[in-house]
């Protein structure tokens, strides 16, 4: 048994590392897929901006701040956010504003099983950053001071 775990460890311990290696691409999977949702709903809000207006009066009911100034903010978060999640600069920032739309939208709208997905997907690039793959590895990798962490 002990020559058998001789064998099989280091092979083990190879395919742990090969698969560390790829570990960048969960987490850019996870962002191009959540960046697309989001963008694709900005650009149906900003295709018709007075329909867009029209639906946060009638049926979003977002709380303390006007249907229009809700119709903006909620366009203009959805069309900037998901550009700085695909090219990972500032991705905890816009996982964060992400994050808190969904709630808004879950909350003042209506509930869907898929906004408990996007905010499993949302907290894990706000808890652990955009990874490999991103401006934001790139920035802290070359810019930063080596004691940087």
């Amino acid at each position: 048994m002990k020559k058998f775990m001789c064998v099989l460890a280091p092979l083990y311990m190879r395919a742990v590392t090969f698969l560390e290696r790829l570990s960048f691409l969960p987490v850019l999977g996870i962002r191009l897929w959540i960046a697309s949702v989001f963008w694709r709903s900005g650009l149906t809000k900003i295709s018709d901006l007075e329909r867009t207006i029209a639906l946060f009066m009638d049926e979003y009911h977002v709380p303390l701040i006007s249907p229009e100034v809700a119709a903006y903010m909620s366009t203009a978060a959805e069309l900037s956010m998901p550009i700085l999640l695909v090219l990972g600069l500032g991705a905890r920032f816009a996982a964060l504003a992400l994050l808190f739309m969904t709630g808004v939208i879950e909350f003042t709208y209506m509930h869907f099983d898929i906004h408990i997905v996007w905010s499993l997907m949302l907290t894990l690039i706000l808890c652990q950053g955009a990874g490999k793959a991103s401006l934001d590895y790139w920035i802290k990798k070359k810019l930063c001071d080596p004691k940087c962490t």
